[in-house]
C-alpha cells in the first residue's frame, strides 16, 4: 500500500506542471498490453522498443537477457526507462512464466501458417507481444508456448522489418484501437499511486537526502 503522506510529501516538491503532466500521462498508460523483448543483440534496438512503449503508453516492458549484455542504451531511451517498469529475465521460461501467471497471452510477432494480421487482431483479451533477435528471430521455446501468433501487412519485395520499427508500428496500432474500444484499459487507482510515488522520486534530484530528511521529520 502507498504511504500517502509520503507521497504528498515528495509531491510537493515538484511544480504543479510536472504533477500535472504525471496525471495527464497516467490517464493513457495501460497494463493491458506487455513487451517482452527476447536476447536482442543491438541494444540500441532495445531501448527504442522501450521508448515506443514509453510513447504509446504501455507500462511494462520484459526483458530477456539469456546470452547477451544487460544495459540500457540511455541515448536513444531518452530516459524511457525512468517511466515505464522494466521486468529483466535470466531466461526465456522465467519470463514466460511470469507473463502467463499475470493472465496475459503470449503473442508471438512472427510470419506463421496460423498467423493474424496486425489489423485483425483481437484488442480484447491481455496480451504479451514478444519481440526476436534481429538475426533468428524468436527461439522456438516462445513458439512453441505462443497462444497467437501477429504480423505487420507487407508490400514490397523485403521480407522483414527492424525490430524497433516492428514494435512502433504494433504499438501504436494496437494502442490507437484500445484508446477508442469500450474495453477498461486503464491502470487501477493504486497502481496509478504507486507510479506517482515512483515517478516522483524519479524527478527528484538527491531523492536519499530528501527520503531521509523525511523519515527525520516524520518518525515516531
Amino acid at each position: 500500500m502507498i504511504d500517502s503522506v509520503y507521497l504528498n510529501y515528495l509531491e510537493g516538491i515538484l511544480t504543479e506542471n510536472r504533477k500535472g503532466k504525471f496525471l495527464k500521462v497516467l490517464a493513457n498508460r495501460t497494463n493491458h498490453f506487455t513487451v517482452a523483448i527476447e536476447d536482442v543483440f543491438q541494444l540500441h534496438n532495445t531501448s527504442a522498443v522501450m521508448r515506443s512503449c514509453e510513447v504509446f503508453g504501455i507500462q511494462q516492458v520484459n526483458v530477456i537477457e539469456e546470452k547477451y549484455g544487460k544495459k540500457i542504451d540511455k541515448e536513444i531511451a531518452m530516459d524511457a526507462q525512468k517511466w515505464v517498469d522494466v521486468n529483466r529475465f535470466d531466461s526465456i521460461s522465467e519470463c514466460i512464466q511470469s507473463i502467463k501467471s499475470k493472465g496475459y497471452r503470449i503473442i508471438a510477432t512472427t510470419p506463421h501458417e496460423n498467423d493474424c494480421l496486425l489489423d485483425d487482431f483481437d484488442i480484447s483479451q491481455p496480451s504479451a507481444f514478444f519481440f526476436g533477435t534481429e538475426r533468428n528471430g524468436l527461439s522456438e521455446e516462445v513458439l512453441k508456448n505462443a497462444d497467437g501468433f501477429l504480423k505487420i501487412p507487407m508490400a514490397g519485395f523485403t521480407e522483414s522489418l527492424n525490430i524497433s520499427v516492428s514494435a512502433a508500428i504494433i504499438i501504436q496500432n494496437l494502442m490507437a484501437r484500445l484508446h477508442k474500444s469500450d474495453i477498461d484499459w486503464h491502470l487501477s487507482e493504486a497502481e496509478m499511486l504507486e507510479k506517482r510515488l515512483d515517478w516522483a522520486r524519479n524527478s527528484i534530484k538527491d531523492i536519499k537526502r530528501i527520503e531521509a530528511r523525511y523519515y527525520s521529520e516524520f518518525s515516531i
